[in-house]
């Protein structure tokens, strides 16, 4: 058995952010480090996920999945190596997935463990392009949006972790164009030069309905929304008829105080026949095995390209959450855990 540390980082929500969260809403506290008991691991965490959704989390509201607890370890995706195990069917030195990150050191349930290999991917893609956000861009396009050859496709927040894979996988199964949007010049190029869209451009240059009327001006068939708003609104008037919306994240809303205004065009909503459908990854875990096989296969051929923003410290952990609510990260924000 190796030796243990005494105790381990984590971090905590301490009180309910108004609007944007701020460093005072989070305390680093440490907790002693034990054997973990029958049917658990001990795993040091490698790498762990911070993503959009967990400010809805911060808020105290019924939604998909439960809020954070008030003086609690917060949690999320993580990757790491067992240290201990009392459990059977995984060992000393396995490396595993499983859903207790921000903290060093998580004592883990096997059952809610999954071994991975670090030999078919480096290990912080089964927090990205093979984890969750890889699995939401596949089910959210291909199933939800029920994308086919030929479709011309939109989506918003396209340099981010979801968004940059939705759009390589619509360009691989054939759309007729592939249409993106960022928060930066930089991201546009990175868009168009090494994910291989059609036409990008900054939300942040002029209104996002002209722009993205000059890079679609045959209309779009499909649009994948991360972000809500403005962007909702433009690809409503875009789309054509019998056009497909997935709704995966509205990031421009989370920290908003007050009630948002919806789209002021959903009257075309019925003209168009248009179908607007939210996403949720864990309705879809049924096509884990069939989008390992071909996401898989697509990063060995080199076909489908992925960026990771990596933040290093887990004490770096919640400047690193508050980087991917201001749009710091391009492709998958990734704090990994150092010491």
């Amino acid at each position: 058995m190796s030796v243990l540390p005494a105790s381990s980082r984590e971090w905590h929500l301490v009180a309910r952010p108004h609007g944007w969260p701020t460093p005072a809403d989070f305390a680093l506290r440490e907790t002693p480090v034990a054997e973990p008991a029958e049917g658990r691991i001990l795993v040091r965490n490698l790498h762990f996920s911070v993503d959009p959704y967990m400010r809805g989390r911060m808020n105290d509201v019924k939604s998909y999945i439960p809020p954070f607890k008030l003086d609690h370890p917060m949690d999320g995706g993580a990757v790491g190596r067992v240290v201990a195990s009392n459990a059977e069917g995984f060992a000393v030195g396995d490396h595993v997935l499983h859903g207790l990150g921000w903290r060093e050191y998580a004592d883990v349930p096997a059952r809610h463990a999954t071994k991975v290999d670090p030999e078919l991917a480096p290990l912080s893609a089964y927090l990205g392009v093979l984890g969750m956000t890889g699995l939401t861009a596949y089910a959210g396009l291909f199933e939800v949006a029920s994308f086919k050859e030929g479709d011309a496709v939109f989506v918003s927040g396209a340099a981010g972790a979801v968004g940059s894979q939705v759009g390589q996988m619509a360009k691989l199964k054939g759309a007729s164009r592939v249409i993106g949007s960022a928060g930066s010049d930089e991201k546009v190029k990175v868009l168009v030069e090494e994910y291989g869209f059609d036409a990008a451009f900054n939300y942040k240059n002029g209104p996002v309905r002209d722009q993205l009327r000059e890079a679609a001006p045959d209309g779009i068939d499909v649009y994948f929304d991360n972000v809500g708003g403005d962007h909702l609104e433009a690809a409503i008037s875009s789309l054509n008829v019998h056009g497909r919306a997935t709704i995966c994240g509205m990031i421009a809303q989370y920290n908003d105080t007050e009630p948002v205004p919806g789209p002021r065009n959903m009257a075309m909503i019925i003209g168009k026949r248009l179908r607007l459908q939210g996403v949720l990854v864990g309705d879809h875990y049924d096509l884990q095995e069939q989008f390992v096989q071909e996401v898989g296969g697509w990063l060995r051929s080199g076909e489908l390209k992925y960026r990771e923003t990596f933040v290093e410290g887990v004490e770096n952990g919640v400047e690193a959450f508050l980087g991917v609510l201001r749009g710091d990260n391009t492709g998958k924000m990734i704090v990994s855990v150092t010491g």
